[in-house]
């Protein structure tokens, strides 16, 4: 199954400092920057062979990290939880500055 580049994105923000620091820069170079292999190759003076192994072995490490904790799962549960609550309480609170500042609470806290 391909991910998406915001599933990479996640994985890489939920997880990335346990990667070694290759691994970091070349999934950032690639997943976040958009740069080819070869283009990630001469930067970080790997072959394009290399880049992309590394990019598999770090893939794979970021979503055995995610099965082990369910971090990422969790969060998005959680957020939209608060987005349906938040959206429930919208229409129960009349309007005012307090109700507009309880929604701005649950809103930081997406």
């Amino acid at each position: 199954m391909d991910a998406t580049p915001l599933d990479r994105s996640l994985l890489l923000d939920f997880y990335g400092e346990l990667l070694t620091e290759k691994q970091r820069e070349v999934c950032e170079l690639h997943w976040n920057e958009d740069l080819s292999l070869a283009e990630i190759a001469e930067q970080v003076g790997l072959s394009r062979q290399g880049v992309w192994d590394c990019l598999r072995r770090a893939e794979a490490a970021l979503r055995g990290f995610e099965a082990k904790t369910g971090l990422i799962r969790r969060f998005l549960e959680r957020r939209a939880e608060i987005a349906a609550i938040r959206g429930e309480l919208a229409e129960l609170l009349p309007e005012g500055t307090q109700s507009r500042d309880i929604l701005a609470r649950l809103e930081g806290l997406m």
